[in-house]
């Protein structure tokens, strides 16, 4: 191979710029903080580490590796500060990651939303085909420089869709339980465990903002997570309440609820990132080194079974 033939390696701002074409800012909620967070557009990307979050153990690891780039899929400033000193343990994250070279990247709800993003990794985890968003995101905004944006109907918060094959809810769950990293909450359900579900909706991280959306798609069963006492319990009682009004038979009605660790439901899409960037950069003659961080960063480190 000549030295024609090896890709050049990219600026920051030539893969943020990457990145903002698979994930666009205007297609995050209104109110989330992605993007560039630290660093100079100008200086070369040799390395990019991406993680679920801008831990200090993330940080560690993705300066040990030499990381140039770390992206990470929630940001390390949701709501404004007034100082990034180093006595403040966010500020540190700053300062570290910038001393060691090292920039941040937030790619979050625009990343939820994006095909093969969040709610498309956790799909096809756990085996949804012939699906389409939970919630289509809206077309026709600007892409912040003024220009119109068309995003069609493939891109949206969620997914929902048909089972590769029937399954009992218990089975479902143990797929999902499965498909995810392990964590110390592990898997929880809410319906009937030998009810047949045939069709399910997924959205990576805190979801029971979407029962709306979930009840008007006719889910059999949602996969989310940080489910909240009282919104679950409603939904369930909702849902018995009108089965039994309707005369239906067999077990209570849907949706079903499968309930996962926030971490474990939003991690499965770095893999995607790491190929999908290798890929912009390639139309490009560009490349990077590109690695998911293994690091199981849920905060919850135990469980005691209730006896």
């Amino acid at each position: 191979m000549s030295s024609a033939d090896i890709p050049a390696r990219p600026t920051l701002a030539q893969v943020v710029g990457a990145l903002d074409g698979l994930y666009p800012p205007s297609t995050a909620e209104g109110w989330d903080a992605v993007g560039l967070v630290a660093g100079d557009p100008a200086a070369p990307v040799r390395k990019v580490l991406f993680a679920v979050d801008p831990v200090t153990a993330v940080v560690d690891q993705a300066l040990e590796w030499g990381a140039d780039l770390l992206v990470t899929h929630h940001p390390l400033f949701l709501r404004g500060v007034s100082s990034v000193a180093a006595t403040t343990f966010k500020g540190s994250v700053v300062h570290r990651l910038l001393t060691g070279g090292c920039a941040l990247h937030v790619a979050h709800t625009n990343a939820d939303a994006a095909p093969r993003g969040v709610a498309d990794a956790l799909a096809d985890l756990v085996g949804i085909t012939d699906r389409r968003p939970l919630e289509v995101s809206a077309a026709g905004e600007t892409d912040g420089h003024g220009q119109g944006t068309d995003y069609g109907t493939d891109r949206g918060i969620g997914r929902v869709g048909r089972l590769t094959e029937p399954t009992t809810l218990a089975g479902f769950a143990r797929r999902v339980a499965a498909a995810l990293p392990a964590t110390a909450q592990g898997i929880r359900f809410s319906g009937d465990p030998d009810a047949t579900v045939t069709t399910a909706a997924v959205l990576g991280g805190s979801g029971d903002g979407y029962f709306d959306a979930v009840r008007a798609a006719s889910a059999d069963v949602y996969v989310t997570s940080d489910l909240r006492h009282h919104p679950a319990s409603e939904l369930r009682e909702r849902a018995e309440f009108e089965a039994r009004t309707a005369g239906a038979r067999g077990p209570a009605g849907t949706p079903f609820l499968v309930d996962t660790a926030h971490y474990a439901s939003e991690w499965p899409w770095l893999r995607y990132a790491v190929e999908d960037l290798a890929a912009a950069l390639a139309t490009d003659g560009l490349a990077v080194e590109a690695r998911v961080s293994e690091l199981v960063t849920d905060p919850w480190t135990g469980r005691v079974p209730s006896s």
